[in-house]
């Protein structure tokens, strides 16, 4: 096994390394990372750091703890004074008297200003301390010409110090700083989302929002190939990749624990890690489930994760499954929203972690509803479970996109999903067949009819380019049936020129990762490409 510590990540490590650039050219943007859980939000964030120097910036990074806030104040104050001698040749400790006086010849207002708020703090003031800590970032500067970019990771755990108003504290500073930056992380992307558009909204100083996704298929594979000496068997290799969709925790842990034994399958694998009482992520899972034991209608919650777990999650099936009315419903779900344990897309909900869905509904609720205590039976169960997943997979990935997509087709009954911004109402349709197009590019699609409306689907392996945007409408000009629901699905790659040629002609262009997001809405293995 080759030892990877990161991978990918491209993309986001060019964002911060442009923006932290432009700062010292005078152009100002602050920058929100949120993401889910174990994506590798603060990963990307380490990494840029262990390459990142230049002599006009100090980089403050601080985890945002529950924490009193004369601690979080002084770990502020220590970072920065350490950050700022880091480069200067003389011996540090992480002792905040002896920083200050190290520091204290060299920028003597600052440290003047910092000790006012040390001196607040002992004698239990702490009204403007919070301001007054981010405010020490432009004195800094007036004295040093030293910029200072400041990343509060897990920044909603800033309510947590006790400060009223502290958005609205934080936010007039926001306009008036021009040589700082925020970086602010988090996992919590519901709640991060309310604070940006409700708290942190500004006219001047707004977040610009980046969000951390898995990797995609092509990354999760070379992630794979590097971590494990051995060729991987290509179709287990992709199950792998659908089955943590691109986690890269789940894919370091599996990778690990397939390149210690080499005789290991992916079965004994995913058993000790899922089954097993001691298993890493069986213990994270149970323990996750512990943060709902403590909150009213805890049961209510666990219920609903199984129910989207097993497949009944479309929301009007929870209710009728759980008889709960509508009201009592929403509050629930809102509940999980809120807590980023679900999503919603219209009609539908999902788990967002994947892996976690199939722990709940194999190994918790397995055990739950297990008449005996026979542990050897439970677990022949599981690998059931999971080498029928593995086929299932397998199965599924040898048939055509098209025919996989017409299978999809005829599970639709009329419920309403969110695809990017777009409301689409899934059609019940009474006949749907394959299509050829009478063109070099586009060869095949399908055809769904419905009693009001008319979808006509085609299918690009290649690059998708405006000439097939062109062609394509020319096809649905023929049909004179009203309305159409015209979508492109690109196998590949989409040109730019093309979607925008698209927008105009009212086509949808879908990706395989919106395909997948039909296809785990309707619980069938994904497509790996």
């Amino acid at each position: 096994m080759k030892e990877n510590l990161f991978f990918g990540r491209k993309t986001y490590l060019d964002i911060l390394d442009k923006r932290i650039g432009d700062l010292k050219d005078g152009y100002h943007q602050n920058i929100a990372i949120t993401g889910d859980e174990l994506v590798g939000k603060t990963s990307i964030i380490f990494e840029f750091l262990s390459k990142f120097y230049d002599n006009r910036i100090v980089i403050l990074y601080l985890e945002v703890r529950p924490e009193s806030l004369p601690t979080f104040a002084k770990r502020f104050i220590g970072v920065l004074l350490y950050n700022f001698l880091l480069k200067s040749n003389i011996a540090l400790k992480e002792d905040l008297d002896y920083l200050l006086r190290k520091s204290a010849r060299f920028i003597p207002k600052t440290c003047q200003n910092l000790k006012l708020i040390l001196n607040a703090l002992d004698k239990r003031k702490k009204e403007n301390v919070f301001t007054d800590l981010l405010s020490l970032c432009e004195i800094f500067y007036q004295e040093t010409g030293k910029f200072c970019v400041v990343i509060f990771d897990e920044f909603h755990n800033l309510e947590n110090l006790g400060v009223k108003n502290i958005y609205r504290e934080w936010s007039r500073l926001l306009i008036l700083q021009k040589n700082t930056m925020y970086i602010i992380v988090s996992s919590m992307k519901f709640k991060a989302k309310t604070i940006l558009a409700k708290n942190l909204s500004l006219l001047f100083g707004n977040f610009e929002a980046v969000l951390v996704e898995p990797f995609d298929t092509k990354t999760s594979e070379g992630y794979l190939e590097s971590m494990l000496s051995e060729n991987i068997n290509s179709g287990l290799k992709n199950f792998i990749v659908h089955f943590t969709g691109g986690c890269p925790l789940y894919l370091k842990l599996i990778a690990d624990e397939l390149a210690k034994s080499p005789d290991s399958n992916l079965v004994n694998v995913l058993e000790s890690l899922l089954f097993e009482p001691v298993g890493i992520l069986n213990q994270r899972f149970s323990n996750y489930l512990k943060r709902f034991l403590n909150l009213s209608y805890s049961q209510d919650y666990i219920s609903i994760l199984y129910s989207i777990s097993s497949g009944h999650n479309r929301i009007k099936d929870i209710g009728h499954i759980l008889h709960k009315t509508k009201n009592e419903l929403s509050l629930r779900i809102n509940s999980l929203l809120e807590l980023d344990s679900i999503s919603r897309s219209a009609d539908f909900l999902k788990i967002n972690d994947r892996v976690f869905a199939f722990w709940l509904k194999f190994v918790y609720q397995e055990k739950l509803q297990s008449l005996t205590f026979d542990a050897k039976n439970q677990k022949a169960l599981f690998r059931g479970y999971i080498d029928n997943s593995i086929q299932d997979f397998l199965i599924n990935a040898k048939k055509p996109v098209v025919e996989r997509m017409l299978e999809l087709l005829r599970l639709f009954e009329d419920e309403v999903i969110q695809i990017d911004r777009n409301r689409l109402r899934l059609s019940r349709f009474r006949e749907i067949k394959h299509f050829e197009f009478n063109n070099k590019s586009l060869k095949e699609g399908l055809i769904g009819r419905s009693h009001d409306s008319l979808w006509i689907m085609a299918f690009k392996n290649e690059l998708l380019t405006e000439e097939d945007i062109a062609d394509f409408t020319k096809e649905c000009k023929r049909y004179r049936y009203k309305p159409q629901r015209k979508i492109i699905v690109a196998l590949r790659d989409i040109d730019n020129n093309a979607r925008l040629r698209a927008l105009e002609e009212r086509i949808l262009t879908w990706d395989v990762n919106n395909l997948n997001l039909i296809l785990d809405l309707f619980s069938k293995p994904r497509i790996v490409i």
